[in-house]
């Protein structure tokens, strides 16, 4: 099992920044992927970026691209996402998952932290 806490959501004018944190633990030697989901009120929960545990190779959903980076302290077991120029469309609970090596799906997943981006 991994357990998965985010933290550091929060309310920002749009053009500002804040920067999301997911702290890991449990059996994290079985994660292949730590990523960034996120849900706005209404729409379905959708990919914002995500990272390898053991590299650098990160992804990127188009409508972060240039504003968000994905970041991760294998010391610490904490996956970060710094997100700058912020729209009101960036509003949304964003969730940390775990990509699984064992099933390659996100299986585990945080509880979440609400980002909400005023205009």
């Amino acid at each position: 099992q991994v357990q998965l806490v985010e933290s550091g959501g929060g309310l920002v004018q749009a053009g500002g920044s804040l920067r999301l944190s997911c702290a890991a633990s449990g059996r994290t030697f079985g994660i292949y992927f730590l990523g960034w989901f996120r849900q706005a009120p209404g729409k379905e929960r959708e990919f914002v970026s995500a990272i390898k545990w053991d590299s650098d190779i990160t992804r990127y959903a188009d409508s972060v691209k240039g504003r968000f980076t994905i970041s991760r302290d294998n010391a610490k077991n904490t996956m970060y996402l710094q997100m700058n120029s912020l729209k009101p469309e960036d509003t949304a609970v964003y969730y940390c998952a775990a990509k699984s090596r064992a099933t390659m799906r996100y299986d585990y997943w945080g509880q979440g932290t609400q980002v909400t981006v005023s205009s």
